[in-house]
């Protein structure tokens, strides 16, 4: 933006270096000296208000940020979608939720729009817009996973006694789904029923004894009523029930909750490696306590605790990131190049493109080393 009657600034600030978190608005000519290198520049799609104009026509004005993004044209906070052609754009939230509700206005026989308006709702914590788009999509023939999320909503609003309906519903329809029994736990919970509580969580474990949720969701239930001894006890008890025995899940959700705290890592460690122990091929097992070799530094571990795996990285990520930073770290490039040629041959997108991404950054090393072995030959 730029005012012909604005003031100049100071002739002491035309080196003006912007750091920090901070935003700045005002005229271009509030820089004499050029504006910062690492400005940027942003150019409103409406002309702002008159009350604005007049206030930064005095200087530079201090925004609160619900207002800039009123002041650059945004109905609502700026959040990113993507164009018709998968181009990333920034809206106004209001004008986002406006559009698909016309979008889904014009033909609600067509579920998927309600879908994706409660789904954007929900992602905003707009509770309750979301609660009645849910409500229609149930009610024109929802499934299972549309009660569910209209039992969110309402969790989310604390209405127990709708959600505690709608959650039972959603359990009907989704037999073998532990989350139907996660949130009615929260249900629970808010009205006081600790004993209903914990039964919902354990009827969450028995019908996905692999979820990590539910086993986290024991030991903080437990730790909550009573202590967290009787916590990890809750959970370790459980998990060598006959049905328990060879899933990592429980030991996966403790070294979770345990590995955040530098204080508690060692304890986070035992229980990473009591997840392996029991099922040395759950991936999760296996990316937990990498990372928890990795934190420490102690890459050799990382590497050998991976390298019986390399299969399984053609479909994760994530492991393939943990044994391909381990490698790279230790300069072990033979298994790295050999690692990368693998994974590019994934039909997993998300693992093809990180062999990609990672072969450039090691051709880029590569490149370095040559031109620093070049220049000391030079000087030699």
């Amino acid at each position: 933006m730029s005012q012909d009657n604005a003031p100049k600034a100071p002739a002491t600030a035309p080196n003006l270096q912007l750091s920090g978190g901070a935003a700045i608005v005002a005229p271009v000519s509030a820089f004499p000296g050029g504006v910062p290198g690492n400005a940027l520049i942003v150019l409103p799609l409406s002309k702002p208000d008159d009350e604005f104009m007049k206030k930064v026509s005095a200087g530079p004005v201090a925004l609160q940020i619900e207002e800039m993004w009123k002041q650059l044209g945004f109905n609502g906070p700026a959040v990113q979608v993507q164009d018709a052609e998968g181009r990333p754009i920034a809206i106004g939230l209001d004008d986002l939720i406006a559009g698909l509700e016309k979008h889904w206005g014009e033909d609600q026989s067509d579920l998927n729009r309600g879908r994706l308006l409660a789904q954007e709702l929900m992602k905003y914590r707009r509770f309750e817009k979301a609660e009645k788009t849910l409500a229609k999509v149930v009610a024109l023939g929802g499934t299972g996973d549309d009660w569910l999320g209209l039992g969110i909503a309402q969790v989310e609003q604390e209405k127990w006694d709708k959600a505690e309906a709608t959650l039972k519903g959603a359990q009907n329809l989704l037999p073998g789904n532990p989350l139907p029994f996660l949130h009615l736990s929260r249900v629970y919970e808010g009205l006081g029923d600790a004993a209903q509580e914990r039964a919902m969580i354990e009827h969450a474990i028995s019908a996905a004894p692999g979820a990590v949720d539910g086993w986290a969701a024991l030991y903080s239930h437990v730790r909550r009523v009573e202590n967290e001894d009787a916590a990890i006890r809750a959970v370790e008890t459980l998990a060598d029930a006959d049905a328990n025995k060879r899933s990592a899940a429980p030991y996966v959700a403790l070294q979770g909750l345990y590995a955040a705290d530098e204080a508690t890592r060692d304890r986070a460690m035992t229980f990473a490696q009591k997840a392996v122990e029991r099922n040395d091929s759950d991936p999760l097992a296996l990316i937990s306590l990498s990372a928890l070799h990795g934190q420490k530094g102690d890459l050799n571990a990382v590497v050998s605790l991976l390298s019986k795996h390399e299969a399984k990285m053609t479909s994760d990520v994530r492991l393939a990131n943990n044994y391909f930073e381990a490698l790279f770290q230790t300069r072990q490039l033979d298994r790295v190049t050999k690692l990368l040629n693998a994974l590019a041959g994934s039909s997993n997108r998300e693992v093809k493109q990180f062999a990609i991404e990672r072969s450039r950054a090691v051709a880029q090393y590569l490149q370095q080393q040559q031109q620093k072995l070049a220049g000391a030959s030079g000087r030699a």
